[in-house]
This record gives C-alpha cells, sequence and structure tokens, in this order.
C-alpha cells in the first residue's frame, strides 16, 4: 500500500556538496542520489509526506563563537540561552541543501570521536560515528510545526530502519546507534552541548521513543512545539511507513 500522504508538485532535485563522502549504501532509498560528497534528494520520491518547504537555520561560525562558549547560570538556563540565540539570529529558509550542510555541520561536532575514549561504550568505532554523522544530517529535512503537526517525514525519520537499509546493520547494532543520537551520549555535558549546537537548526532534538528505541524516531523541533500533538501523530503513520523503508533492506548481496 502506497502511503505517500502528499507528492509535491514541481519540487526541484536537491544537490549538495558536502566535506566527506557519504556510503553509497543511502542510494537503496528512493529519491536519494549519492556520488561521493555529492548528494542529490528528489522530493517527490525521498518524502512520505512534505507539506513544508521551509527551515529555520543559524549560521553555524555563528552558534560556535556566541553560543558553544556561553556557560549556563543560576539566572539563564542552556534551553533559555539557545532559545534567545534562535531569536536573535535564526532566519527561514527555503533552500533544502542550505539544511544539510548546516545539520552536516553540526553533527560533526556532536559526534566527533574525541568522545569515544570517554563513552563507556567500547562497541561504539569512529565507523559509527560516521554512521550516525551521515542520518542525522538527511533527518535534519523532517520538520514539526509549533502546533505538533509533523510536516516533513522521510525515511530517515525511522533510525533503525534507514541505518539498516543503507549500513546492511542488524536490528541490535541500529538501536544502540539510535540510542546514541538521540540519548546525548548518556552525559550531562554533551546533552548541553547537543541543545546549543542544534541552535543552528532552530530547535531542539525531540524523539518519540518511550524507555527504549522503537522506531519513533527524532526530529529537531521549534521550542514550544506541542509534545503530545507530535506523540499522537507520529503513533497514528509510523507502522506503515516503517514497513516501507524495510521493503529496500537488502538481505543477500550476490
Amino acid at each position: 500500500m502506497n502511503l505517500i500522504e502528499h507528492k509535491a508538485i514541481g519540487n526541484e532535485i536537491v544537490t549538495v556538496e558536502l566535506p566527506a563522502a557519504f556510503d553509497p549504501g543511502w542510494n537503496r532509498l528512493p529519491g536519494l542520489k549519492v556520488d561521493g560528497r555529492c548528494i542529490s534528494v528528489d522530493p517527490d520520491e525521498y518524502f512520505f509526506r512534505f507539506e513544508s518547504h521551509t527551515w529555520l537555520v543559524a549560521d553555524w561560525k555563528l552558534v560556535k563563537s556566541e553560543l558553544l562558549p556561553a556557560e549556563e547560570t543560576a539566572a539563564s538556563a542552556v534551553e533559555q540561552m539557545a532559545l534567545d540565540f534562535i531569536k536573535r539570529y535564526a532566519v527561514s529558509t527555503s533552500d533544502p541543501a542550505r539544511v544539510l550542510s548546516t545539520a552536516y555541520q553540526v553533527y560533526t561536532y556532536l559526534f566527533r570521536d574525541e568522545h569515544l575514549p570517554t563513552l563507556g561504550l567500547p562497541q561504539v568505532t569512529p565507523d559509527h560515528l560516521r554512521m550516525l554523522r551521515e542520518a542525522a544530517t538527511l533527518m535534519a529535512l523532517n520538520k514539526v510545526e509549533l502546533d505538533g503537526h509533523i510536516s516533513n517525514v522521510g525515511p530517515c525519520w525511522f533510525f533503525p530502519a534507514a541505518t539498516s537499509v543503507v549500513f546492511g546493520l542488524d536490528d541490535s547494532v541500529g538501536a544502540m546507534l539510535d540510542e546514541i543520537y538521540h540519548g546525548g551520549w548518556f552525559n550531562e555535558y554533551r546533552r548541553i552541548e547537543s541543545i546549543k549546537a542544534h541552535a543552528a537548526l532552530g530547535g531542539r532534538l525531540v524523539h518519540g521513543c518511550q524507555s527504549v528505541p522503537d522506531q519513533t524516531g527524532g526530529v529537531v523541533a521549534p521550542y514550544g512545539a506541542s509534545m503530545a500533538v507530535f506523540r499522537d501523530e507520529l503513533s497514528e503513520f509510523k507502522a506503515g511507513w516503517i514497513e516501507q523503508v524495510y521493503a529496500h533492506r537488502v538481505t543477500d548481496e550476490a
């Protein structure tokens, strides 16, 4: 059954060149073409739901110089600092390539190798961090509105399903990466890093999972978005779309 809810008419193919090559396995997902550092996204084929053509972004260099060094105080929580920064510097863009470029900078910073020695998860490798950087970059095209309505949904919303298709991961490794993606690396210092860094994408990282990864995914949502509406919408549509993502899984590459 075709569960694409909105096939936008006249959407141009988005092409962006990023600093590092992406895994060719991304070509297994509809609407994505990867050729080294060049990534093309056909919105008509890629998105399950594509209702909003704008995103909120802030200049990453400004985030690095103004927000990352800022220290939380008793009078100003880090979340308030991030919200104030977004209000001051974020702009609306209709250029998905700009979103992807910004997201790659955000996740190159968050999932950097220097964290590995203190992570306490010896099974996590630099290659896993590369996978996280790539998948999270594409997830930045997903979008949630202030009223909690989920307006843009692509395959990377369903993190373990998408990574199993692209990288050939089994479910346990996919779930492990999913936890690292939205778990702040299980450390408050890194959670604070995440809050600050995601200001470049106009919000904070939220996810729909409960106590364990259950394919409910994550998205950078604007501060103030209704999480109740977000939760209810997600529960309605996720099962059918997860099935469609898994349909592209390669089980035997002869």
